[in-house]
């Protein structure tokens, strides 16, 4: 007898659990921070409500409409995660997270520039959220969206980042390259190197900035690997 095919949703579930985990286990969220995927046109899968490096093999996330009111207990940030679906219908995966260093970039208003490898996927620019605030409204997380237009990331002043991208393998990966940009971006202006470091041209960055070699496939790989879930296929 052939095996059961799988629930198209259990597979989601499981995803956004070992993406929360990846991103708890390697430092770029703590207590606060979520990450969703969306299902369809209309709703998204949106991780547990508690801190995501805690989230349990099988605990289950939440179905999140695209438009309308949060369910019940789902947190008030997570509207940013809607209106981004609502206007790039592209977008396949949002991740909200806290990283160290893009946390102390973005207090000086400044977000990473593409300097190395990691940074070239961002060479459409980085979106400044010039506001220290939690988005727990609406309006807000509706004019973040405006902001962050077609772009991958947005530096929140004070207050972490938003990534987003075609699917959550993807919108994992480039969280992990952006604080790895704002790691560097650090370290130039530490050792007093920003004239000198430099910045990697458009044609750079077009070149550089390759999915080929199974680049997010490898990196995923690494970010997951320990993972309880991973072997569960």
């Amino acid at each position: 007898m052939s095996a059961p095919e799988p629930d198209p949703l259990e597979t989601l579930q499981r995803q956004v659990r070992m993406a929360a985990r990846a991103l708890g286990r390697h430092g770029l969220v703590h207590a606060y921070g979520h990450c969703s995927t969306r299902i369809d046109a209309h709703h998204f899968l949106v991780c547990a409500s508690r801190p995501m490096g805690l989230i349990a093999a099988g605990e289950p996330g939440t179905v999140v409409p695209v438009t309308g009111p949060l369910p019940e207990g789902v947190l008030g940030e997570v509207r940013i995660h809607q209106q981004i679906y609502q206007r790039r219908p592209e977008i396949g995966a949002v991740v909200r997270s806290m990283p160290r260093q893009i946390m102390t970039l973005g207090t000086a208003r400044r977000v990473p520039r593409p300097r190395h490898g990691f940074g070239s996927y961002f060479a459409s620019g980085i979106t400044l959220w010039d506001d220290p605030q939690l988005l727990r409204g609406d309006e807000g997380a509706s004019t973040l969206a405006e902001q962050l237009g077609q772009r991958h990331a947005l530096v929140m002043r004070g207050n972490g980042a938003v990534v987003a991208a075609d699917s959550l393998m993807r919108a994992v990966v480039l969280t992990w390259y952006l604080e790895d940009a704002a790691r560097l971006e650090m370290e130039v202006l530490a050792a007093g190197l920003e004239n000198e470091s430099v910045v990697l041209s458009e044609s750079e960055c077009a070149q550089r900035a390759t999915s080929a070699g199974l680049i997010f496939e490898r990196m995923w790989q690494y970010l997951t690997a320990g993972d309880p879930e991973t072997d569960t296929d």
